[in-house]
């Protein structure tokens, strides 16, 4: 059987967006079990409460849940267990390094299989204050209403 090619979005966390500033993203590989990868290509996973943590010099996913695998048997995973993150080395001192400053933190934004590959897109973030959150809802408004102005201006049907 050939190997896929492409991008097949799994699973993303639009909440991430709101809730926090994306400074730079990362593409990350996850060591995961054959029946998480069985669960995924099925297209159930939930990133709603997963973060990333450094333990030691490694980067570990904590809270990403990927249901158990329907046709497994006792070799089934458990769905919220800790899973490793694979990044280059040079990424992984960069990331250790903003993370250790404050305010900053490592949201999954993003689960997708690339050319056969389970890939997670990792920010670098920073937490968002409510007044940050209402500028960015009054701005999207605002660039909706100025859109939808000009397309009325350009079909001729002026108000």
């Amino acid at each position: 059987m050939p190997r896929e090619q492409g991008r097949k979005v799994v699973s993303t966390n639009r909440k991430a967006r709101h809730d926090y500033t994306i400074i730079e993203t990362f593409e990350a590989g996850m060591a995961l079990m054959g029946t998480e990868v069985k669960s995924l290509r099925l297209g159930r996973a939930s990133l709603v409460d997963a973060f990333a943590h450094f333990n030691g010099h490694e980067l570990y996913l904590h809270g990403l849940h990927i249901p158990e695998y329907v046709m497994g048997t006792w070799t089934n995973h458990t769905p919220r267990r800790t899973r490793k993150l694979l990044l280059h080395k040079a990424e992984l001192l960069k990331l250790e390094q903003k993370s250790r400053e404050g305010g900053f933190t490592m949201v999954p934004l993003s689960l997708f299989f690339e050319n056969g590959w389970c890939k997670l897109e990792l920010a670098l973030a920073k937490g968002k204050k409510s007044y940050d959150k209402r500028q960015d809802i009054a701005t999207r408004d605002a660039n909706r209403e100025i859109a939808r102005v000009m397309g009325r201006k350009n079909k001729g049907m002026d108000d």
